[in-house]
């Protein structure tokens, strides 16, 4: 996914000729150094100040440019919570930023380093986009959407080595869900990189005659509370999936607007209160409650509620 936005951004340097890329001292690790070896009058490295970036960014913004600030998920969000807060989401300024090495991606560097809180503080940002892309076909369109998106983005990527779920299209449209399974029996809504244990979910229900409609929502702010609504009123029992805490972040999302449009049951499989810790990424998974298995769970319970 980090190569894919790397390359990504080579890609559309002349379609967005205003474009600039700046990172915080990490560029190897999310790749923006693509970026910044082809386009080096382009790329501003900050070193270990976040804020300062996102705070440059904002400014550069404000002079007609059209910045990409990018470093790892937790220190975007949270050490320069405040610059993005009073300097970019604030004043609606045209700025990008690119959070890497989301959810339990880092899942080497432990709790200190894993962003399973980024999504929930991004949209709880006025005036503020979130996508969460969920394989190479997404995060491809999804770099180009938020390019193309009027006003501030933040772009939840992860470390972990993604696959081909879409079939090479790599449509994006910013606040709308892509149908990516029908059923009738219950609803899987997913954001990012779970998307695959949500299909093999799907599957491993319908070995057991429920049909489960899986429905991704890459776009988490502004939400497609049309097509969630549909869905929803279809099989009266919604599952959401995300590799984020279940507090704050899209399962919150979806629930806040059942709750008002559509009251039906919900189940949320993510990362119940707590801070993870180093381990294998499939190990952590699973540990947390993250995969396949615990999605079926979780469906069958919705659905007897």
């Amino acid at each position: 996914m980090r190569t894919v936005f790397g390359q990504t951004l080579c890609e559309l340097a002349e379609e967005f000729p205003q474009m600039v890329v700046l990172d915080a001292d990490v560029s190897s690790s999310t790749q923006t150094r693509l970026f910044a070896e082809k386009y080096p009058d382009r790329f501003y490295n900050f070193g270990i100040a976040e804020a300062n970036m996102v705070s440059a960014a904002a400014g550069m913004a404000a002079c007609g440019l059209l910045p990409v600030a990018s470093s790892f998920g937790f220190l975007l969000t949270m050490r320069a919570g405040d610059a993005i807060r009073s300097h970019v989401a604030y004043t609606r300024l045209n700025v990008k930023l690119a959070g890497g090495y989301a959810g339990l991606s880092d899942y080497a560097d432990g709790a200190s380093h894993q962003s399973v809180l980024d999504v929930a503080f991004m949209r709880a940002m006025p005036n503020l986009a979130v996508l969460v892309p969920s394989d190479v076909e997404t995060t491809r369109g999804a770099v180009r959407a938020m390019l193309a998106w009027e006003g501030p983005v933040y772009l939840r990527l992860s470390r972990q080595p993604v696959g081909s779920l879409h079939g090479g299209d790599e449509a994006f449209g910013v606040g709308r869900a892509r149908v990516i399974r029908e059923g009738k029996a219950v609803t899987l809504a997913v954001c990012g990189t779970l998307l695959a244990e949500s299909l093999a979910a799907a599957e491993m229900l319908q070995a057991d005659g429920i049909d489960a409609a899986v429905v991704e929502f890459a776009t988490v702010k502004p939400l497609d509370g049309e097509t969630l609504d549909r869905y929803a009123r279809t099989t009266e029992a919604v599952v959401t999936v995300e590799e984020h805490s279940i507090h704050g972040g899209f399962g919150g999302a979806v629930a806040e607007y059942l709750g008002g449009h559509c009251p039906v049951p919900v189940r949320r499989v993510g990362i119940r209160d707590t801070f993870a810790e180093s381990g294998p990424y499939e190990a952590l998974l699973e540990k947390y409650g993250l995969t396949a298995g615990h999605i079926v769970r979780a469906a069958r319970e919705a659905m007897r509620s």
